[in-house]
């Protein structure tokens, strides 16, 4: 996407060399930073300290962490049992989002179908730029799927504007390129449809407010910052025409893992009868599980992330601590939807409904 005239992913591996640069996303909106991953272990710590974060993104970080591992490995002879194990930290660096698992799988099997040493490097290398490209590639047919929903909304309302909800930030950021969530929002805009976005703040990290707004106003598409609890009043007041999220992992049955506080929209839009869409790659969905509330594992990160705030003063990024210092806190990082609730599924293949039926016949090849 383009920031200030500049082509930017948030993810890239470096020309000429072994090591991947990533947009250091903790900094955002205020200040752009771009840092270096040499080993596994710096992308296990990019992954779990959100330097970089969104399912699609966590996956691709997973799989240059397997490249990076590799080029490390003793002698650079890509040990099959070494790999094994550097797979499984990498995998374990963040437990929602399949994405990370389903990546770093794919890119060891592609491994595998080499005998050792530099032929497994390049096999890790061009499996890892594969899923980059094929993620880039599902978010823009996201978008031009998900622009039929919008256009719809656009003709009844006689070109006025389409009033879209958001909930976290699932753009390009979190996706290598598009989004999930607001590709179908970017593809309106560059045809011209009168779109506005509502973007919530989405405590405690304020993905919404820091990063969602800061690539809505990059790319020109109007847009107001609102606190997580205004949305149901919003949609009480006609404000809402439709709500776009994304997911961390969905099942095959139709449940919903994303970041804490999507539960809650779901439950305004459906009392406003207000259409609520989840916009995901395949590589979201979650082909095992069944009953997303008992099964998806919810990430609890550490209580300092509620306890502190993070904004910027007289060109100084500043952590400030909001409750008494005394108070224990909780951070639930996600929360999980009910297929009930959610309209349809905006996926690269088309839309369909959150069901196990519809899914099916849109990735035959997916179910077991």
């Amino acid at each position: 996407m383009l920031v200030d005239g500049v082509q930017m992913r948030p993810i890239w591996k470096v020309d000429g060399k072994e090591i991947i640069q990533v947009i250091d996303q903790r900094y955002l909106p205020h200040q752009l930073i771009f840092k270096d991953l040499e080993t596994a272990e710096d992308t296990i710590d990019a992954i779990k300290q959100m330097v970089v974060r969104g399912a699609p993104l966590i996956g691709a970080t997973g799989a240059y962490g397997v490249y990076l591992a590799a080029v490390n490995s003793p002698g650079r002879m890509v040990d099959e049992e070494y790999l094994r194990t550097e797979c499984e930290k990498i995998k374990a660096a963040r437990p929602t989002a399949v994405n990370l698992t389903w990546a770093v799988d794919r890119v060891f099997d592609a491994a595998l179908k080499e005998p050792s040493g530099e032929n497994r490097i390049a096999a890790v290398r061009d499996e890892a730029e594969k899923i980059v490209e094929e993620e880039a590639e599902n978010c823009r047919m996201i978008g031009l799927h998900g622009y039929e929903l919008i256009a719809e909304i656009s003709r009844k309302k006689g070109g006025k504007t389409v009033n879209i909800l958001t909930h976290c930030n699932a753009g390009w950021l979190a996706c290598i390129e598009y989004g999930t969530a607001t590709a179908p929002i970017y593809t309106a805009f560059e045809k011209g449809i009168d779109v506005h976005v509502w973007a919530d703040e989405t405590r405690p990290l304020n993905q919404g407010a820091r990063l969602t707004a800061w690539e809505l106003g990059k790319a020109g598409v109007k847009h107001t910052v609102i606190t997580d609890n205004a949305g149901g009043h919003l949609m009480q007041h006609d404000m809402v025409d439709m709500v776009i999220v994304g997911t961390d992992r969905t099942t095959h049955t139709g449940d919903v893992a994303n970041k804490i506080g999507t539960y809650l929209k779901a439950l305004a839009a459906k009392d406003n009868n207000i259409p609520f869409y989840v916009a995901l790659p395949s590589s979201t969905f979650d082909w095992q599980l069944t009953d997303g509330i008992a099964q998806i594992p919810i990430e609890e990160r550490n209580p300092d992330e509620v306890r502190f705030v993070q904004g910027e003063s007289d060109g100084k990024i500043n952590r400030v601590l909001i409750p008494p210092a005394q108070s224990p806190a909780a951070d639930f990082a996600f929360d999980v939807t009910p297929a009930r609730l959610v309209t349809a599924f905006i996926t690269e293949r088309g839309i369909c409904r959150p069901n196990i039926e519809d899914i099916g016949q849109l990735f035959p090849d997916k179910m077991k």
